[in-house]
């Protein structure tokens, strides 16, 4: 259905669920195809809002959320308690009509041939930004009064605040997501095209990452798992929420390619509903603790929160099941998705009320556990002490650290769908690549969640066992894999103009960042110079001690290891690939300054982090100097390995490439009764016929030169 014609962009029965066709468009109207309007689009994001603030204010009362203080603390003021939950609810609707809006404008709407969806979903998702922008800011001055205890009246207040926002966690949050929403806000404003509309997507869902570091899961005592598991629940609600909130909005304007939309956010909330449902049980157990958690004030919120989880799975059932069905064969059945669809975000707008409260409430299991208050290593890492380090420590030492867990999932899924998709169709795909790709990923999965990540947050040379392996052995292994073809081999191209997977990988290889990124120089560069940038800098002791900090880590020697190797050894789609002598050259310097890395880190007498090491203590850990300097024998030691793997592997491309080549030529030489050697034959017969000539001319003009000379010697004896 996607490369159909129906829906390639003829928008000439454009209907008009809030008003007559055919009228005017008057101030707040968008004009669609045939001068049709639609005037629903503001309506739907007020209904989803005041569904959202009606639940608000019962679940306050409910969990006393919006009490004042028991006597002996300073109470804000109730314009401060009982405004706080109901600007959050409107800050996390706009900020999902954004997030939709613009997701609609830059993936998944096509544009018609007499339309302007993309402009008015533009236009659109200003006003939500700009909501956005208020209500976070105001969210950050009301959340200083709270915690601060202050009334907005009190005559220090603005002054204090400003000097307090960047100190305290839970408002710089705010205050970032504030910035970045402001951001979206002028950039919607001036960029109204597909790909700014796709990059503006992005970035606002990068806006709410920050806020999984506020509220409970900021200071849970199983914070990684909290503030994982939250950021997985934004996301998936924000395009989930969002995505529905700009159908319904947009839907006046599609016409034809309505079917299409919502088939594509179909897809797309399926997998938000599976995210949103394992992120909040995730998210709902750290907190309720147990069954007997969930009669509580709180836990009775989580319970309805998860009755509209229930519903809103069998609304969205019923949708793939019927609707799309009755849309594809009649286009009135829209009104019956416009009904299905409004009712789904009255229940979602009530799922976002009651989601505000609890962020608010006070959750069965405290934030911060009862524990050993002189356990250094919790205080500074957040986790336990481990304990000592055994060779049987490297089996069963394990923590489940879920951001990862779950990426490893999802790789290995997606990767084996697509070769099983290969199969299918008849197509063959190398075994080698396929075991490439799960090994590379299992070794992702034991550094991130086993011995390696538990020992190296207070141990230097676990630490650069995990660095080692993460930054060389893990990518070599993922580029062997090839995914990028594979994905372009699997995925269905999109004929209408819009951004689909297959668009945005294309897009990506092509990309004039990645041409830039591909050349071997300056891949090197990163991969080594962003080594010294990590360790003799201030991000070091950021990454032991926040969960942040480790997140970032991993991910740059993932990548910053993946983008090396694959300018060396890669195989996928991308710049030009230098020559084989030059990217050996390339890899014989980068891994000699990588092995004085090593050796300074070996012979040095400076500790790193000493403010995070000194502190630690442990028995059974040497002095973290010396553990140090082991750290730095594990770096120049095992980066031979890998080294002398992607010089072999640059070399083994290097013959196989000229094998190719000759075969190549050897079959163009059958095609064409080797016309390119018999061309190269006569072109030498030309020259040494060229030659002979002109010896020949050469020869010639020398006797003729005689003759002349013996004449003119006669005539001036006669002359005599």
């Amino acid at each position: 259905a996607w490369g159909h014609p129906t829906y390639a962009g003829d928008m000439a029965d454009v209907e008009s669920v809030a008003g007559t066709p055919g009228t005017d468009a008057g101030p707040g109207t968008d004009r669609g195809a045939g001068g049709r309007t639609a005037r629903g689009g503001p309506r739907v994001f007020l209904l989803t809002a005041l569904v959202a603030l009606g639940l608000v204010i019962p679940s306050a009362v409910l969990t006393g959320a919006a009490a004042a203080p028991v006597a002996g603390l300073s109470d804000p003021g109730a314009v401060v308690r009982w405004g706080l939950p109901l600007v959050r609810a409107v800050q996390d609707i706009s900020a999902a009509a954004t997030i939709g809006l613009l997701l609609m404008g830059g993936f998944l709407v096509p544009e018609g041939r007499r339309s302007s969806r993309r402009t008015t979903s533009a236009r659109y998702a200003v006003r939500t930004a700009a909501v956005w922008t208020l209500s976070a800011a105001v969210v950050t001055v009301l959340g200083f009064a709270d915690l601060a205890g202050e009334p907005l009246s009190d005559p220090g207040f603005v002054g204090e605040m400003w000097a307090s926002v960047w100190a305290i966690e839970a408002l710089r949050v705010t205050a970032i997501t504030a910035l970045v929403a402001l951001a979206v806000t002028v950039g919607t404003a001036v960029w109204r095209s597909r790909a700014a509309q796709a990059w503006l997507c992005l970035l606002s869902l990068f806006a709410l990452l920050p806020l999984a570091l506020g509220g409970h899961a900021g200071g849970s005592a199983d914070h990684d798992t909290a503030v994982n598991s939250l950021a997985f629940h934004l996301i998936g609600v924000a395009l989930w929420v969002g995505g529905l909130l700009a159908l319904v909005a947009l839907r006046p304007l599609l016409g034809k390619a309505t079917t299409i939309a919502v088939e594509r956010y179909s897809t797309l909330a399926g997998w938000c509903f599976v995210l949103v449902a394992f992120s909040g049980v995730l998210n709902a157990w750290v907190r309720v603790g147990s069954i007997g958690g969930l009669a509580t004030a709180y836990g009775l919120l989580v319970i309805g929160k998860s009755v509209a989880l229930v519903l809103l799975g069998l609304a969205g059932w019923q949708q793939r099941r019927v609707v799309i069905r009755r849309l594809r064969e009649d286009r009135a059945a829209r009104g019956a998705f416009t009904r299905l669809a409004t009712a789904e975000l009255v229940v979602m707008g009530a799922a976002i009320g009651m989601a505000t409260v609890l962020a608010r409430s006070a959750p069965p299991v405290p934030d911060v556990l009862p524990g050993d208050r002189n356990d250094t290593v919790l205080a500074l890492t957040g986790y336990p002490r481990p304990e000592p380090l055994h060779w049987s420590s490297w089996i069963t030492a394990w923590q489940v650290e879920w951001l990862f867990a779950t990426v490893t999932v999802l790789a290995l899924g997606l990767y084996l769908a697509g070769v099983l998709r290969m199969h299918r169709r008849g197509d063959h795909w190398p075994v080698g690549r396929t075991v490439a790709w799960v090994a590379g990923w299992l070794v992702f999965a034991y550094l991130t969640n086993g011995a390696p990540a538990v020992y190296g947050r207070v141990m230097f040379s676990v630490h650069m066992s995990l660095h080692m392996t993460l930054s060389m052995i893990v990518p070599i292994l993922l580029v062997l894999a090839a995914p990028v073809t594979l994905a372009l081999r699997t995925l269905r191209p999109r004929h209408d103009k819009t951004l689909g997977p297959r668009e945005v990988v294309l897009a990506v290889v092509h990309s004039r960042l990645l041409h830039v990124l591909g050349n071997p120089v300056v891949a090197a560069l990163i991969f080594y110079v962003s080594l010294l940038g990590f360790y003799y800098t201030p991000f070091f002791p950021l990454a032991l001690t926040t969960h942040t900090g480790h997140v970032l880590m991993v991910v740059h020697f993932l990548l910053s290891g993946y983008l090396f190797a694959w300018v060396l050894v890669g195989v996928d789609p991308g710049p030009p690939k230098w020559a084989p002598m030059l990217r050996l050259l390339v890899l014989l310097v980068t891994m000699s300054a990588h092995m004085f890395f090593g050796l300074a880190l070996m012979a040095g007498t400076e500790l790193l982090a000493p403010d995070f090491f000194t502190q630690l203590h442990l028995s059974w850990v040497p002095h973290p100097l010396a553990d140090q300097q082991a750290g730095g024998a594990i770096t120049w030691g095992t980066g031979e390995i890998p080294s002398l793997l992607l010089a072999l592997l640059v070399v083994v491309a290097w013959i196989r490439s000229d094998a190719a080549e000759t075969r190549r030529l050897d079959r163009q030489a059958e095609r064409d009764d080797d016309a390119a050697l018999r061309a190269y034959n006569e072109h030498l017969a030309m020259l040494a016929e060229a030659d002979r000539r002109a010896a020949g001319g050469t020869a010639g003009t020398a006797s003729t030169a005689k003759t002349s000379r013996g004449e003119t010697s006669r005539a001036t004896e006669t002359k005599e």
